[in-house]
């Protein structure tokens, strides 16, 4: 069985002392492809790196996440957007919204994600939408500029089934499932249940909200088989048909196969 980890911070500090044993421990697994979202402009050149290192195996993402926008919000975002235009990526992310921590940036934060949406548009590229406390929000701005070209994931999700059924009449998006879903109590579980297994796709978002049993440690892409166990039970299926249509329905969104037969940095 194959898998694919759509949504890896493995060029992230958390991995300084391990990071080539933790991409090789994710390919012995079976998460054999490993999506890497960029962060803010540190991340830029450690990601890249990265998917110079293991061409077959990572691939990169280009945006500037809701969290890293501020007061140099301007500056920074033609910094992304340079590495955007001229750099092979897979996707634009990760972006969005998100109003949990701090609201000061609110405004700015729907300016730039609005703007990245833009250039997803412009490149044919899927957007991956980082939405935390921000539904409302984001449905809004996409209210307004989803069209028949526009595709992504909202990763990370962990809304209503309403909300679901929300992403799903736009059309061209999926939801990024992880370790939440492993959770004792999760209210995902329920609302997966009425989800099409077509529109979900799996990701671990390492080092961040790792898997049952591995809560409290650093996460990492070789724990993904755990998440797949699991939306396995709530789908009452098979781990092999969970690993084969959410690695094909990544596959499709993120047009990986067209990248794996050209260079990708």
């Amino acid at each position: 069985m194959q898998f694919i980890d759509t949504h890896t911070h493995l060029f992230s500090p958390s991995f300084d002392e391990d990071r080539t044993e933790t991409v090789e421990r994710a390919i012995k697994s079976g998460v054999e492809k490993l999506l890497l979202p960029n962060i803010d402009l540190d991340s830029i050149e450690p990601m890249y790196a990265l998917c110079e290192q293991f061409p077959s195996n990572c691939f990169p993402m280009m945006g500037l996440h809701p969290g890293s926008v501020n007061e140099h919000w301007e500056e920074n975002l033609k910094i992304i957007e340079k590495n955007l235009f001229t750099r092979k990526n897979c996707a634009v992310g990760e972006i969005g919204m998100d109003l949990y921590w701090d609201k000061t940036f609110l405004l700015e934060q729907a300016i730039v994600f609005r703007r990245q949406v833009e250039w997803a548009k412009q490149l044919n590229l899927p957007i991956v939408i980082h939405a935390r406390e921000a539904f409302d929000e984001i449905f809004t701005i996409l209210d307004e500029l989803n069209d028949a070209t526009l595709t992504g994931v909202f990763h990370c999700f962990t809304g209503t089934l309403e909300q679901a059924r929300k992403i799903e009449n736009y059309g061209g998006f999926m939801l990024g499932i992880g370790g939440v879903l492993t959770y004792k109590n999760s209210e995902l579980v329920s609302v997966l249940k009425d989800v099409s297994l077509e529109m979900l796709i799996l990701e671990t978002d390492s080092p961040y909200l790792p898997p049952i049993p591995h809560r409290g440690k650093r996460n990492e892409s070789s724990f993904l088989l755990h998440v797949a166990e699991k939306l396995a039970d709530v789908k009452e299926t098979t781990v092999k048909e969970i690993a084969e249509t959410t690695s094909k329905n990544a596959l499709k969104i993120f047009q990986l196969n067209r990248l794996l037969n050209e260079t990708h940095i």
